[in-house]
């Protein structure tokens, strides 16, 4: 069966469905096509640990988190900001509010109420989604070909369907195929906001996996980041690891340096430690003179006896050297790099390869840290195009 359509998006996330939402309001026919039984899988496992929507921050600090994609993307992100994203989301009926690090949540502090609001209006502007259609390329007429032998003649197509990671909600990288084929330039996936595998002892492995270590800095290089880290079976996690994973990914093996108490300077870790009791052991010291959490205490003893000189001990305290071994794999990461290259599109995001077909999201070879970045780029790499169509 040969189906025609303005517009047919290929893949139900962020960026399809806004980029449907825009065209669909502008009068277009628009058919979304998804693989998966079900639209937005991965965005609604976002909003398990809050929803994370954007950031607050200054412009200028906010582009510089997609580091060398930041001029491709700098007036796609001018056209949808943050500021929009808000609007959009309380259009929606979906309050947000500011954390104190700057991150904008919805109220609801998950995904589904904001989804179910979107789809309602997306059915409303009479947009037709398809599930469980998994795309399979161009035939020889040019036409979009499914698995299950349905054929689609569309006007324009924007492909929207994600990176190479956390393949289980639809996002396996399998577009990759029909692209080589057609001549699109592509570059590796490289796992994006990942964890690193770390030889722990089976002793601290045992104990440890699953507690975070709570207001600390991680430190590589030059760089230093503030925040969360998560230990886990295999190594360690979380929001100040993933914001350094690129530098990490790229020297792997590599050391990274913990500070366990980033607020106070080395002569005031020393005064304190000097103001342990002799008798006291050195868990209880650190216990009572620094507040130490037993994992952090763990974490010090982890490679070694640590040395009791107050100045020493410091040192170690506010530089913990961990050695990392890997980063974990593509199916463990929250994002991945790679993918269509920016010389593959050109300014509307249109594949040079291929005229009428249109790219958004995270198929494009850019990556960002968590905290809202991954999403803001999703969605306004969406508008973009269907902005681009629209002009066409």
């Amino acid at each position: 069966m040969t189906d025609e359509t303005d517009v047919a998006i290929i893949g139900a996330g962020p960026a399809g469905l806004i980029a449907a939402e825009k065209l669909s309001a502008a009068g277009k026919r628009v058919v979304v096509f998804e693989r998966m039984p079900s639209v937005a899988r991965k965005f609604l496992m976002a909003g398990r640990g809050g929803l994370n929507l954007t950031h607050t921050e200054p412009l200028e600090a906010f582009l510089s988190r997609y580091a060398e994609a930041a001029p491709h993307l700098a007036p796609m992100l001018a056209a949808f900001t943050p500021d929009d994203l808000r609007a959009w989301a309380e259009g929606l009926g979906q309050e947000t509010f500011v954390g104190s690090s700057g991150r904008v949540f919805p109220k609801a502090m998950k995904a589904s109420p904001l989804l179910r609001a979107w789809l309602n209006r997306l059915e409303a502007q009479d947009v037709v989604i398809r599930t469980r259609a998994h795309w399979t390329g161009w035939d020889n007429e040019g036409r979009l070909t499914f698995t299950d032998g349905d054929c689609v003649r569309a006007a324009a197509t924007l492909l929207a369907l994600g990176g190479g990671s956390w393949p289980r909600l639809g996002s396996d990288g399998a577009w990759r195929a029909p692209l080589e084929t057609h001549g699109v330039e592509l570059t590796p996936f490289e796992p994006a906001n990942v964890g690193f595998n770390i030889d722990w002892s089976e002793h601290f492995r045992t104990r440890f996996a699953g507690q975070p270590l709570k207001g600390v800095a991680v430190m590589h290089s030059s760089r230093s980041v503030r925040g969360e880290a998560m230990i886990t079976q295999h190594g360690i996690e979380g929001g100040a690891v993933y914001a350094l994973s690129r530098e990490l990914r790229a020297t792997a093996p590599t050391t990274i340096r913990i500070d366990l108490r980033p607020d106070l300077g080395q002569a005031e870790v020393i005064a304190k430690l000097s103001a342990a009791k002799p008798s006291d052991s050195l868990s209880s010291a650190l216990r009572k003179t620094l507040g130490l959490s037993p994992l952090a205490i763990s974490l010090i003893q982890e490679h070694g006896p640590p040395p009791r000189e107050p100045e020493a001990l410091a040192a170690r305290i506010k530089a913990l050297p961990i050695a990392l071994t890997s980063p974990r794999g593509l199916d463990r990461a929250i994002s991945t790099a790679g993918g269509v290259a920016w010389s593959a599109v050109d300014q509307n995001l249109q594949l040079r390869a291929i005229p009428g077909v249109y790219v958004a999201g995270e198929m494009l070879d850019w990556e960002a840290p968590t905290g809202g970045y991954l999403l803001q780029g999703c969605f306004a790499t969406g508008a973009w195009a269907a902005r681009a169509i629209l002009s066409r």
